[in-house]
């Protein structure tokens, strides 16, 4: 059956006309399996309203509510993470174990933000100046949004949202209107836990709903994950309007394989990062920088590992890879296979020939690519292909695989795979990237660590959850206090104290610059 996906506004799915739709494809088949409304103005408002109008029951919600209400939707989270799976699997194509994954690793930061109590503790110091206290208070924004990308439905929102409702927000998310119904099945699953109406609301939608939301007084904040031309036109425009952004672009990440290193490790690596979720993931390995001494050697192995991958259906046990996500985004990434050979890369693996599981002929199908001898000239590695195009550059050894990521334009994250720890040493200090896998090909940060890249891959100072998270969503007041003695013997009566050592206000006019003693 065909389903309908609307928003989420105010607590109860959206019961206005929409004005305009989309459709929803499911991948593995290249057909229609749904449609999602398209917000406009007026729908982006009504979720911004809602939003602000909960905002301060929210805020004045003690740390302690929020807490049991955020236990109860991990719970929630936890116990549906099969159902999440499958709808994500249904709607992006990626193989159904590895959305559960995903959603596994969003609860994470959901976990992480069930701490919120003693990570809003402010600081207190008694006495700077003579019966003066200071101390600071962590308090919210207010309305704040998130923009999200279709590789990853519930795990990138899941970034974004748990620590700003944990931190006082209320917050108004805009998904992929690729892959839409995770999110409203999450915001159902908030409700169930006691989120008050209007905290937690959804609109889909394309540009469109993005610029309603950047042109919003009432957003406080944004935070997006995306391209890098995206994360630009956000970061500009938000900013413009005042609001505090957060914006994470592309990636080119760049596996580096030493002559020393363990090539059958290094060939596991190359190939799940590289081709896993069907390389829609800006953590994915896109170019291996191979010392010249091991380059032939461990393309040997990276075949042979790639002849043994399933490709086929989301929801077939059998697959080890999915579709993309669209016909004219699997065209894309075929297009660089063309491109890379025209500008002097050798085709050593042609995805389109790779046998697909099943009757699925009309499914958007590109199986594992890999380009060799590619340069940084060629497009196959200025660009962010985001697809299962694995390029190998060559190089002498470690001072031009340095030199070579660092003067990449992105710098999301990086690996290598070494056995020298001396070289791993050096390179973690020299890379010039934000996130950094030593024998590791995906060094996602847990949550408690920030998410992050460098250059072109982020527009704004603050990464995405762990302490930067709960940073970004909050905002520092800094109190001053006294409290004088202003009728000493009622003082001293309620006290039963004589009035030796009972603080004194200040008297007289004094212009002077006030300081401390």
């Amino acid at each position: 059956m065909s389903k309908h996906v609307t928003h989420w506004i105010a607590g109860k799915p959206f019961t206005g006309t929409a004005a305009r739709r989309g459709d929803i494809h499911n991948p593995a088949t290249g057909q229609v399996s749904g449609t999602v409304d398209f917000a406009g103005p007026d729908e982006a408002a009504a979720a911004v309203a809602a939003a602000r109008a909960a905002f301060p029951g929210w805020r004045d919600t003690s740390l302690s509510k929020r807490t049991s209400i955020l236990f109860r939707f991990r719970e929630l989270v936890h116990a549906h993470s099969g159902e999440l799976a499958r709808l994500i699997s249904a709607e992006h194509g990626k193989v159904v174990s590895d959305a559960a994954g995903e959603v596994a690793r969003g609860l994470e930061v959901a976990e992480f933000a069930c701490g919120i109590p003693h990570l809003l503790k402010g600081g207190f110091s008694e006495n700077v100046s003579t019966g003066v206290d200071a101390y600071s208070i962590l308090q919210p924004l207010g309305v704040v949004a998130g923009i999200t990308p279709f590789n990853f439905p519930a795990m990138v929102p899941m970034w974004m949202f748990p620590v700003a409702i944990a931190c006082g927000n209320t917050f108004v998310l805009k998904p992929s209107e690729k892959d839409p119904s995770a999110a409203v099945r999450i915001a159902e699953l908030w409700s169930e836990a006691g989120l008050p109406d209007g905290v937690f609301n959804v609109v889909h939608g394309d540009k469109e709903a993005v610029d309603a939301l950047l042109e919003a007084p009432d957003v406080k904040a944004v935070s997006f994950v995306g391209s890098t031309p995206i994360a630009r036109y956000i970061y500009e425009n938000a900013a413009r309007a005042g609001k505090r952004v957060q914006a994470l672009g592309g990636a080119k990440n760049h596996m580096l394989v030493l002559p020393d290193a363990d090539l059958d490790l290094a060939a596991d690596a190359a190939v799940s990062a590289g081709f896993g979720s069907a390389g829609e993931r800006c953590m994915a390995i896109s170019a291996v920088v191979a010392a010249d001494a091991i380059a032939d050697d461990l393309l040997d192995r990276i075949k042979d590992r790639v002849a043994g991958l399933r490709v086929g259906a989301g929801d077939d046990d059998r697959s080890d890879m999915g579709p993309l996500v669209t016909r004219a985004h699997r065209d894309k990434v075929a297009s660089y296979l063309e491109s890379g050979v025209r500008e002097g890369a050798t085709l050593a693996i042609d995805g389109r020939v790779h046998p697909v599981l099943g009757d699925a002929a009309e499914g958007f199908w590109l199986g594992p690519s890999l380009l060799d001898h590619v340069t940084p000239e060629m497009a196959c590695y200025r660009d962010e292909i985001f697809g299962p195009v694995l390029s190998v550059l060559r190089v002498p050894g470690y001072d031009a695989a340095l030199e070579l990521v660092n003067a990449n334009p992105y710098g999301n994250g990086t690996a290598l795979f070494t056995r020298d720890g001396a070289a791993a040493r050096r390179f973690q200090n020299e890379v010039e990237v934000g996130m950094v896998g030593i024998n590791v090909p995906i060094p996602v940060p847990m949550a408690y660590y920030s998410f992050g890249g460098w250059k072109q891959s982020l527009f704004g100072d603050s990464h995405a959850h762990g302490t930067e998270g709960v940073h970004f969503y909050t905002r520092t007041k800094a109190v001053t206090s006294r409290w004088p003695d202003t009728g000493g013997d009622a003082v001293d009566r309620r006290a039963g104290a004589g009035a030796a050592g009972a603080a004194r206000s200040p008297g007289g006019v004094d212009l002077g610059f006030p300081t401390n003693g």
